[in-house]
């Protein structure tokens, strides 16, 4: 699809009017309030939308946060139009979120996504260069919507410093000599299942990966139980790594394997120093 929209900050109303009618179209829930979101983007937060000429077609949307004396920008919502997903635009949305995000004054931005989502994990780590360190048990309790129902809402929370040499920069890390930490098998009905976590000592290790299925929505669909497995393995793999100093910095696609493989580094091999 050639590129036939542009992307620029939201400036009216009716800017805001098209993000709710697009949040129903692609999560079937109720939007969030314009006096909010209208008032957020007043006031230090960031609303982005891709536009097909009166048609919004993605928007970004993000609000101001305060931690430990940084203010920084909390990314928390990216949609795009189901008719243009699977076409770049996330990524391009990202970037020139990032590009405004910087001329306004800040350094970083973060935000959540759930860890069994490969594709989201793809975007955010080995596309974008966020980073993570930090694993959100059960982040927004039970939910009941199709995509969360039935299981504990575990996030990543992600760090994206927009302006530091790893992010800006040629600093990049491969799965060469990386130690892998659990095997999987295949179940009768096709799918990958954690078959042993290893547990020998890696806090020396220089990278570590992680196996994660490809199927997971697939998954939660047909296999329930198995859909449960996969998370409480992800967590406890997780938590124990970054317990010892490590940050997940990439996702490794496998073709010839039903998994992918998150690849973790110890966190102080990063360069997160901002450039320049």
């Amino acid at each position: 699809m050639t590129k036939d929209y542009i992307i620029r900050p939201f400036q009216d109303r009716s800017d805001f009017e098209k993000m709710q009618e697009l949040e129903q179209k692609v999560w079937g829930s109720e939007p969030i309030p314009i006096p909010q979101t209208l008032t957020v983007h007043q006031n230090g937060g960031l609303l982005m939308g891709a536009f097909s000429g009166e048609r919004l077609i993605g928007f970004s949307y993000g609000f101001p946060g305060f931690s430990n004396g940084h203010t920084y920008l909390c990314s928390h919502m990216l949609a795009i139009d189901p008719d243009y997903q699977k076409t770049g635009i996330g990524k391009v949305l990202k970037e020139e979120q990032r590009q405004e995000a910087i001329r306004i004054g800040y350094d970083l931005l973060t935000w959540t996504f759930d860890p069994l989502e490969s594709v989201n994990a793809y975007l955010n780590l080995t596309k974008l260069k966020a980073i993570c360190d930090t694993y959100k048990v059960n982040c927004y309790g039970e939910m009941k919507d199709g995509l969360n129902k039935g299981l504990p809402t575990d996030r990543l929370k992600v760090d994206w410093w927009i302006q530091s040499s790893y992010v800006n920069g040629e600093q990049t890390f491969t799965d060469e000599q990386a130690t892998v930490l659990a095997d999987y098998e295949v179940t009768p009905a096709g799918f990958p299942k954690i078959s042993l976590i290893h547990s020998e000592d890696v806090s020396n290790k220089n990278s570590v990966l992680v196996p994660i299925t490809k199927s997971f929505q697939e998954i939660k669909a047909k296999d329930q139980d198995l859909a449960m497995d996969w998370r409480m393995n992800i967590r406890d793999m997780f938590t124990r790594l970054f317990a010892e100093g490590y940050a997940v910095v990439k996702l490794i696609q496998r073709p010839d394997e039903p998994v992918h493989y998150y690849l973790f580094v110890k966190k102080d091999a990063i360069n997160l120093e901002k450039e320049g």
